[in-house]
């Protein structure tokens, strides 16, 4: 027997794994199961390319054999072996000479150095984590010998002759205390469907299983050999082998949903990166869809090894119902959450998904409007969140939300809303700042309506804030008319300058409201109510800075709207031959505060509003 002395830097970096790179030891089994099948992998593409091993027999398999006495797990494969210079060099790149390298590199940070170890490949001395002893027995494709590697993961290993009747490599594990929880076939089958299910080979589990005995009327323990795993990546299968069925039940299986999904897009890429996406649209939005700590839908694969179900950074935010797999050959088994943040692979992966998801929706819309307006119901609130935070896509997502207007039932598209403009129209014209029945009886839309022109009714409470960034569609410009700059869309060249006719009056109606107001102006879009509140292009709406309050922003500076009155109103003609002060003061104030009204805001002085208003009514008696 050879007997070999790991090196001081191999010690240490063999702590390092056990110790920091993971964080849930029963993953050993998952990179024990992953090197079984790039081993099944490796053979797999010799018999099929190679021709000196085209006459060998491959029946590939994964055999697990639980002996629960002894507390001992054996995992033996079918793959293509190890041979004596193959388990020195390559049991885990962790024995070569360039280990003192590698450990210069390494800064300390456990969860930025796990990212290098992973690229160094040694997930199988994750198995020390759950055994005190590890004896390998390997034989390689082609070759007669096979080889017997045996370790404690503390002192060195040792290397001697062995027999194994075929190609193949056999792990036996010796559990420690924190390894016998494994020495259990449920817990064994558990961890098995959990990441390695859809491993592209069988994984058979060998155990003693309890049956009843009627007979003899005991229970008795029955060595039983069962199948354990799908044995089958089915998003790694070409699209046109799979059923609808096929797909349903994949995503059933992955997200618990009992209901089938909407949508699925199943994308191979090839090329500078390989990697598999499925991604599905749940039929219904999930309930934490709107809660700050909501479940990830999408699961990493790497090599059709399960990694994770909960990193955030595979899809944005407001993806976040869209449910499925990426699997990607480029990535290491032990990513972190942390590393995903940074890694280049994951960043390409995740553009690409999400330009394919949002082209496959715009597909839907224009071939499947009825299916893709069971889709909006759902996730069109998600969609303008994308809007706020998802710039490099905001042309697509512009194409993909939908909006209620002033012009047709149900919903319509921005491409719709262009299609349907008037001639003399300057702009796609929006209104925010409240509910629908506020919106639609607004006296901002008066002027609209009456040269039938289409306004939108943005009634999200987050509307104002996600269109505040948004000024354009393609190259028509999009515009609020609740803000100030609309005005300049509605004058007319032969219009006369009303400014000047009602000066006066103006000056008189901002004399009396004093700091209330930042201005009194004549206004161009009304046409029955004698007035309205507007604001500048940068300033939040009335009904934004209440929001804001509510939240706890008290100390929002209080900001003044722009009061604009009708010129061709009734009152305001009236109020231009009247000489008496003190009802220009009422009125001024009482126009100011029915504008208020109108766009849903609370008056700060109801009181002195009441009397205004009796003041009025005597006068009118």
């Amino acid at each position: 027997m050879s007997k070999r002395e790991f090196q001081t830097e191999v010690s240490q970096l063999l702590q390092l794994i056990i110790h920091s790179l993971y964080s849930h030891p029963e993953i050993f089994l998952r990179e024990l199961i992953s090197n079984s099948s790039d081993a099944l992998d490796k053979l797999r593409h010799l018999t099929l390319t190679d021709d000196a091993f085209k006459a060998l027999p491959f029946v590939p398999r994964i055999d697990l054999e639980l002996d629960e006495e002894k507390s001992t797990l054996t995992i033996a494969d079918t793959g293509i072996g190890m041979n004596e210079e193959d388990l020195t060099s390559h049991l885990g790149t962790i024995a070569r000479s360039g280990t003192k390298n590698f450990l210069s590199q390494l800064s300390g940070d456990a969860k930025r150095d796990s990212n290098l170890i992973g690229q160094f490949g040694v997930g199988f001395y994750s198995a020390f984590m759950v055994a005190d002893r590890i004896e390998v027995v390997s034989r390689k494709a082609g070759e007669d010998k096979a080889w017997r590697w045996v370790s404690d993961g503390k002192t060195g290993f040792e290397i001697e002759p062995a027999e194994r009747e075929v190609a193949g490599t056999t792990v036996l594990l010796h559990f420690n205390e924190e390894g016998k929880q494994y020495a259990n076939s449920w817990r064994l089958q558990e961890v098995v469907k959990k990441y390695s299910n859809h491993i592209a080979f069988p994984i058979f589990l060998t155990y003693d299983k309890s049956e009843w005995n009627e007979a003899e009327k005991k229970s008795e323990k029955i060595r039983t050999t069962e199948q354990v795993n799908a044995a089958s990546a089915l998003w790694r299968r070409p699209k046109n082998e799979l059923t609808a069925d096929d797909y349903k039940e994949l995503y059933k299986s992955i997200s618990g949903d009992s209901q089938d999904p909407l949508f699925w897009f199943h994308t191979r890429a090839e090329g500078t990166l390989d990697y598999t996406t499925l991604f599905y649209v749940p039929a219904k939005a999930p309930l934490d869809l709107y809660r700050a700590e909501y479940k990830v839908g999408v699961k990493l694969y790497v090599k059709r090894v399960f990694i994770m179900d909960d990193a955030k950074e595979l899809l944005p935010q407001y993806l976040r119902f869209v449910r499925g797999i990426i699997d990607s050959e480029d990535l290491p088994l032990n990513v972190s959450r942390e590393i995903l943040q940074q890694n280049r692979v994951l960043t390409s992966i995740r553009t690409a998904s999400v330009k394919k998801i949002l082209s496959e929706l715009k597909s839907i819309a224009a071939n499947q409007p009825d299916e893709y307006l069971k889709f909006i119901a759902e996730y069109n609130r998600p969609l303008k969140e994308g809007l706020y935070s998802d710039f490099a896509n905001r042309e697509a997502l512009l194409d993909l939300v939908r909006f209620k207007s002033t012009k047709v039932e149900g919903l319509t598209s921005l491409a719709d809303v262009k299609s349907r403009m008037k001639e003399g129209q300057k702009s796609i014209y929006i209104i925010t700042g409240g509910g629908e029945s506020l919106l639609r009886t607004s006296p901002l839309l008066e002027i609209y309506k009456k040269k039938d022109f289409e306004v939108l009714i943005l009634d999200d409470d987050f509307d104002e804030i996600v269109f505040s960034g948004i000024d354009k569609y393609g190259d028509i410009d999009i515009k609020a008319v609740n803000k100030s700059s609309t005005s300049e869309d509605l004058k007319e060249e032969s219009e006369p300058n009303r400014e000047e006719a009602l000066k006066p009056l103006l000056d008189k109606l901002k004399a009396a409201l004093g700091d209330r107001v930042k201005d009194v102006r004549a206004s161009v879009r009304l046409a029955d109510s004698p007035s309205c509140i507007v604001s500048d292009e940068e300033e939040p709406s009335l009904q934004i800075q209440q929001m804001l309050r509510a939240m706890g922003q008290q100390d929002l500076p209080a900001l003044k709207p722009t009061l604009e009155i009708n010129p061709d109103h009734e009152i305001v003609r009236k109020l231009l031959t009247r000489s008496d002060d003190a009802i220009t003061q009422d009125a001024a104030w009482m126009l100011l505060d029915q504008a208020l009204l109108m766009e849903g805001a609370q008056l700060q002085d109801p009181a002195a509003f009441v009397h205004r208003l009796n003041r009025v009514l005597s006068l009118s008696l």
